[in-house]
């Protein structure tokens, strides 16, 4: 038997905070992915949203942990972007990158609020920033993997994938800074020339 409350309107309880969660977060994406993080309250996120203060403390602890949230769903949504760029079974490196930074240079330029959270708004919390680091890190571990290669010195490989993405991560925000002005082809082109060149030293023990 259905308790009192558990329905309304033909939806159940947890259907209704998913879609409460789903809005505070569509909010969160359009106001963190236009404005500075400063200038975002947890009051200006339910006003988008439209939910009260007490949904928004059901879902979030506070305003960072929304934007851990959103941060961690955005950096998803352009990993999984980048993956389905590369080939499953690449000739070489260069297959490899070079489709895969095409790739996510236009999907930042195509998403300007997305890009604006992944790499302006959420590095502010400098734990999660490190964090994000260390998951491409790892992403791109995956990717090489395509290659059937296998890393002689895995500690090696470790710190030059994290040097290799943190390095990613100052160029993009620069070219956001100036408002994407610069050719996305051409700046992909000097990014996978970036990659083949910290890469190549892997096979050098």
């Amino acid at each position: 038997m259905t308790r009192r409350g558990e329905n309304y309107g033909g939806r159940s309880r947890q259907e209704r905070a998913t879609d409460r969660r789903d809005r505070i977060l569509s909010s969160a994406l359009e106001l963190f992915g236009t404005r500075a993080y400063d200038d975002v309250t947890v009051a200006d996120v339910c006003a988008g949203a439209r939910v009260s203060k007490r949904y928004f403390y059901e879902h979030f602890v506070d305003r960072p942990d929304l934007v851990r949230a959103l941060h961690r769903q955005q950096n998803e949504w352009l990993l999984k972007g980048i993956a389905g760029a590369a080939p499953e079974t690449p000739g070489n490196l260069d297959e490899m990158l070079r489709p895969s930074v095409h790739k996510l240079l236009e999907m930042l330029r195509a998403n300007p609020e997305r890009a604006q959270v992944i790499y302006i708004n959420a590095p502010r919390m400098e734990t999660r920033r490190r964090g994000v680091l260390r998951e491409d890190a790892q992403f791109l571990a995956a990717l090489l993997r395509r290659l059937g290669s296998q890393p002689t010195d895995q500690l090696r490989q470790e710190r030059l994938l994290l040097a290799l993405v943190a390095g990613l991560s100052e160029v993009i925000i620069d070219w956001l800074s100036r408002d994407m002005s610069e050719d996305p082809g051409l700046l992909a082109d000097h990014l996978t020339d970036y990659c083949l060149a910290i890469l190549s030293t892997l096979a050098t023990p």
